[in-house]
């Protein structure tokens, strides 16, 4: 080889020597900071030295970096690099069939069904009896139909409480009325300037706020005494008589989450003291949780014995200590992780897994128990759950509205405080109630009488307007009623109802000493047969008269002017009989029905409605014979039209009364 090119030749064996030596170094420094639980400086090391790695000489080394650093970005709830990074791992044939099951969860995180369900499927050919699989792959089939189920809450960011980029959660009410909030936060302060190589973000501390006399939330300031130190801290609960504070710690020191305990001093917390759950103290225990009563400690722990990942645990108490750890068994735990418990005053158990059939993520779940302490656990559904993490809720009392997290919509996974309600069920009918020109009536009366004995009479608003409270599960009738006019009434129900509802009804009272036209009663052209289209206008018309059981009515039909007046006196009068026939035959008293037949004698006298629909006709206006010949040929169509018609009037309000 010449000499010339040996020259070359040495120098780029040597770069490409140290580049190695690089990398190989590099990769020891990632390894090292994953296997003391650094994930977020793991996860940022493997980053920089997979793009180093050859995709065709170190296809194996390469899919091992991008699960291990899918992992460690998995483990800080950075799902979408995860995912990106497992999927890199898939594509260069990583060997271990958990990737599929991480991608899946990652995905199912994120909010991408589809591709979890192929990623969980995958996982199932190798382990087909995986209960965290097919929980997962039963989740991504099922989660739409759950999107449709309205669970009523109603929820929306607390933007009271909010700071910029950093992370708000995991928040516990003080007291029972609500005064006093606490929450876990990593906001800026003296003690938390440096970032945790766990989580790449600073440590938490707990942060108290609380109402003014006005009942607006103040800033939130630093818990009161010596319970916040430089190292992580948070998620807290107190005793039931609230002088006991027990929360979670994690020291930069110790690889393993610690509960501590603090006691109430006056205004202050005191320092706070190590409870030992395990004689292992290399056992994380987080999240503690006192039951209403204070007689059980439940917390998070990845102990031994569990059924996979982290479960919950409890310990009972011992006189002024407490008992051996026992796992919450296999109604709460699942092969995922179980985090995040917390009791209200009845006993009612909330908790988060990713573990139980869910959203993705986090879903907070609802655990009853029976007699003989079997749960029941059901999930709190949407809008409670997204495809995100939710965790960590709170409810103020014995109400039915509180304080949760969710890293929901945020780009970062950053975690926020959300207030939920469940708006109570409000039922209500209103309305309006009119003449039957569409007038309104502001002096009516509406009763409605329900048959859990309810009994309500009020009159109309100035506009015409009513509206009454209902009950759920109760049958109403209705009725109005006003002066000079004819009854109306109405049914209703607020029976199988899970949501409130406003129910509408509007009446329309037709006069007494007024005729009213019948709208919707047809007949064949040129005869008296009623047509299948009448049936709508005859039943409403019977409807009224068994709302009004003492008036006596005279059905009269009348033409227009083409033909004969004794061919269309004739013509009237047996379409006036076929009313009160058709009145008759469905149950109608016939001493309550007299048929008049007017022919084109009793033509109509336009009203104001009448004015405003046609403009060529004026208010007033008798729409005679002799009238409609000076108009044009369109318009005396429109006005022999509005002469055909069939009315009723009242000739009697004492019916049967006497």
């Amino acid at each position: 080889m010449h000499k010339k090119q040996i020259t070359y030749i040495v120098p780029i064996l040597l770069i490409l020597l140290l580049t190695g030596c690089s990398t190989a170094s590099r990769l020891r420094k990632a390894d090292q900071r994953y296997e003391a639980g650094e994930y977020y400086a793991a996860a940022e090391r493997y980053r920089k030295v997979q793009n180093k790695i050859s995709s065709q000489k170190q296809r194996r080394l390469k899919a091992e970096v991008s699960f291990k650093m899918g992992d460690s970005y998995r483990r800080i709830n950075n799902h979408r690099s995860a995912s990106r990074a497992f999927t890199s791992a898939i594509r260069y044939k990583y060997d271990e069939p958990l990737v599929y099951l991480y991608n899946a969860k990652s995905l199912h995180a994120i909010g991408n069904y589809k591709d979890a369900a192929t990623n969980y499927a995958a996982y199932l050919q190798e382990n087909p009896t995986s209960l965290e699989a097919l929980a997962g792959l039963r989740s991504t089939e099922e989660v739409a139909t759950w999107k449709t189920i309205n669970s009523r809450y109603k929820i929306r960011e607390a933007n009271e409480f909010k700071s910029r980029r950093n992370s708000d959660m995991s928040p516990m009410y003080v007291d029972a009325e609500g005064e006093s909030l606490v929450f876990t936060s990593n906001r800026e302060v003296e003690n938390n300037r440096k970032n945790s190589p766990i989580t790449g973000v600073a440590s938490h501390n707990i942060f108290t706020v609380r109402k003014n006399n006005s009942g607006k939330w103040e800033s939130p300031s630093l818990l009161e005494g010596a319970v916040n130190t430089p190292d992580d801290e948070g998620v807290v609960a107190f005793s039931p008589d609230g002088k006991t504070l027990y929360f979670t710690r994690a020291r930069e020191e110790h690889i393993a989450a610690e509960i501590y305990r603090s006691s109430r001093s006056g205004g202050e917390w005191t320092e706070a003291e190590l409870v030992t759950l395990f004689p292992d103290s290399s056992i994380s225990v987080a999240h503690p949780a006192i039951t209403p009563n204070g007689d059980r400690l439940y917390f998070v722990s990845d102990a031994p014995g569990g059924y996979g990942g982290k479960d919950i645990w409890y310990v009972e108490q011992d006189g002024s200590s407490w008992g051996y750890p026992i796992n919450a068994g296999g109604s709460i735990n699942t092969a995922g992780d179980e985090m995040f418990p917390y009791f209200r005053q009845d006993g009612t158990l909330y908790f988060s897994s990713n573990g139980h059939p869910g959203f993705g993520g986090l879903d907070i779940f609802k655990a009853t128990q029976d007699s003989l302490e079997n749960w029941t656990v059901q999930n709190m559904l949407h809008p409670i759950n997204s495809s995100a993490d939710d965790f960590g809720i709170t409810f103020e009392g014995n109400n039915e509205r509180g304080y949760m997290s969710s890293n929901r919509d945020q780009r970062r996974a950053t975690d926020r405080l959300f207030y939920f309600e469940l708006p109570p069920l409000v039922y209500a009918i209103q309305g309006v109630v009119r003449d039957e020109k569409g007038d309104l009536i502001n002096d009516a009366t509406v009763r409605l009488v329900g048959n859990n004995g309810d009994n309500v009479k009020l009159r109309t608003k100035k506009d015409g307007s009513y509206r009454i409270i209902l009950q759920k599960g109760v049958e109403y009738v209705m009725m109005a009623s006003s002066r000079g006019y004819l009854n109306q009434s109405g049914k209703m129900n607020t029976l199988l109802l899970d949501d409130s509802k406003d129910f509408n009804q509007d009446f329309q009272l037709a006069s007494i000493s007024k005729p009213v036209k019948m709208d919707n009663i047809f007949y064949e052209f040129g005869k008296w047969n009623l047509t299948p289209e009448s049936e709508e206008g005859l039943n409403a018309l019977i409807k009224l008269l068994n709302d009004n059981p003492n008036i006596a009515i005279e059905i009269s039909a009348h033409t227009d002017m083409v033909g004969t007046e004794s061919y269309n006196i004739e013509l009237s009068q047996k379409r006036a009989q076929s009313v009160v026939d058709y009145l008759i035959k469905a149950g109608v008293d016939k001493g309550r029905l007299t048929p008049k037949g007017y022919g084109p004698n009793s033509p109509v006298t336009v009203d104001v409605a009448l004015a405003k629909k046609y403009r060529f006709l004026k208010d007033a206006m008798v729409l005679t014979p002799e009238l409609i010949l000076t108009l044009t040929p369109e318009q005396q169509e429109v006005a022999n039209q509005i002469n055909r018609r069939t009315e009723f009037k009242v000739i009697k309000t004492t019916y049967n009364l006497y």
